[in-house]
């Protein structure tokens, strides 16, 4: 059974968490199980969607898969259950190099029986991507007139709209908000319908007790997505299990998007309502294009997300030459449960006491522009030498509101951006933590794109938090109680 598991730093410097991420993932499943929750409106129009396939032939015993954005022969291998070495193709493959989208490989067939399925939605409309830069949710919720843009709830110490709510869970998970209002929609008619029972306590179906309240079923479901989205991507599952004890092998040459749709609804529904749900004459695809319109053609104009030879950016550490920071997290989740693990956090010995507000700066990694400085979060949009933007994201948390940078600042390599501290998520110490997006998609510190800063190189390793840096012949192992072997200059 796959389970998503909260996992958090021990005393004294636990890892940045939303206030969602606070709460456990249920280990059992108690959700609602109909087959759909609403009407799907406009159905005079009576269209399916036109579905794309990439052709997965078998010739000789081999199939035939043309790499899709964002494949690594590492995860390529595993969801073929073949070794990376069995893999062929004509031109070169990298282990350490993303595979050009659209290159042929040739891979042995040891998979036998998968569910055949062609791809239901591409990344981009999974991931907050820039297809989705300018959509406007306040003014799509509000013109769409349902209960959704008269919703408030109180969220934390703040009172939120629903397009605020949708806003931060979308911005801070990075997942797309149009899927997110399709999911509401689908589950809840909120964003268009003006039900007559309002269910505030489970208002998308969920039913869980420690996930209550629409933020947290938006949290919840923005979770799911992104298990499944960087679960598929990174090769670490290959089946669906649903919890009636059914599973189904996944088709090898689906891309990311389309499983996390299927990671998502097999989550909610047992096998018969998922298929009829995704695959059915009233699918959840149909309303997201009555919705939204054609998503594939907001693609084509963001995709591939990834090309081959993308190689990470030039990072310092973020903070001054000289001074001493300990790395108290090695690699974990960028943001929580379901993102892969390419975050660290530092931690300043200023000699403060824990958890105020450091007078140590933490400094841009290197030049851009701040696009988000808000709830002790800072993200730096990573320009070239000519100013256009890389795609490249810098994301710090834990940032003191006190001193913080300004959105729309350009900044140096090296400028100040805030001082680290406990704000913005639970921490027992002071720190900031420290993770990178690329055009929307949280990324790993894995082979292809590994996380350099200035010299030092993050090691994965197979306990979150308890990883090391290696530059040369040094290397820095991460403590939470801030060691002696964790101490590092720039």
């Amino acid at each position: 059974m796959l389970v998503i598991i909260i996992s958090g730093c021990n005393f004294p410097f636990p890892k940045p968490r939303d206030y969602a991420s606070e709460i456990p993932f249920p280990t059992s499943r108690p959700f609602q199980t109909q087959t759909v929750v609403t009407s799907i409106p406009n159905k005079s129009t009576n269209s399916y969607i036109a579905l794309i396939q990439t052709p997965l032939t078998i010739n000789n015993g081999s199939y035939h898969y043309y790499a899709q954005s964002g494949d690594t022969l590492s995860a390529v291998a595993k969801r073929f259950s073949v070794e990376p070495y069995q893999i062929a193709s004509e031109l070169p493959l990298d282990p350490n190099k993303m595979i050009t989208p659209g290159q042929l490989l040739k891979i042995p067939n040891a998979i036998g029986e998968t569910y055949f399925s062609e791809k239901l939605i591409p990344d981009s409309e999974v991931i907050f991507s820039p297809s989705a830069d300018d959509f406007d949710i306040q003014g799509y919720i509000l013109e769409s007139g349902g209960y959704l843009a008269q919703f408030q709830q109180q969220v934390g110490t703040e009172l939120l709209s629903g397009a605020e709510i949708v806003q931060r869970v979308a911005t801070n998970t990075s997942v797309n908000p149009r899927l997110l209002l399709a999911v509401i929609e689908y589950r809840s008619h909120w964003v268009t319908g003006l039900p007559s029972n309002i269910d505030t306590i489970s208002p998308l179906g969920f039913s869980y007790s420690d996930y209550q309240g629409f933020y947290l079923e938006c949290s919840l479901a923005a979770k799911l997505l992104n298990k499944g989205y960087y679960g598929w991507r990174e090769g670490q599952f290959t089946t669906l299990v649903f919890f009636n004890g059914q599973n189904i092998r996944v088709s090898p040459d689906l891309n990311a998007g389309s499983v996390a749709l299927q990671y998502f609804f097999a989550q909610i529904y047992p096998q018969s309502a998922w298929e009829a749900n995704l695959y059915g004459p009233d699918n959840f695809l149909l309303l997201y294009q009555q919705l939204f319109g054609n998503y594939w053609q907001w693609a084509e104009s963001v995709e591939p997300i990834f090309a081959g030879n993308l190689e990470s950016p030039k990072l310092e550490l973020p903070f001054t030459p000289g001074e001493e920071w300990a790395l108290t997290g090695g690699l974990h989740v960028d943001w929580n449960s379901g993102t892969p693990s390419g975050a660290l956090d530092f931690a300043p010995l200023t000699g403060e006491s824990r958890c105020s507000t450091s007078r140590a700066w933490v400094l841009s990694a290197a030049p851009g522009v701040v696009v988000r400085s808000s709830n002790n979060i800072v993200v730096i949009a990573l320009e070239d030498e000519q100013r256009i933007m890389t795609g490249w994201q810098l994301f710090y948390m834990h940032i003191a509101t006190q001193d913080s940078i300004a959105q729309g600042t350009r900044v140096n390599l090296d400028d100040p951006i805030g001082h680290p501290s406990c704000e913005g998520g639970l921490a027992t110490g002071t720190h900031v933590h420290f993770a990178r997006k690329y055009k929307g998609e949280w990324i790993g510190a894995g082979d292809a794109l590994p996380m350099i800063l200035s010299g030092w190189v993050a090691l994965p390793g197979e306990k979150q938090f308890q990883t090391s840096l290696v530059k040369g012949a040094q290397i820095v192992t991460a403590s939470q109680n801030a060691g002696s072997n964790s101490r590092i200059f720039r």
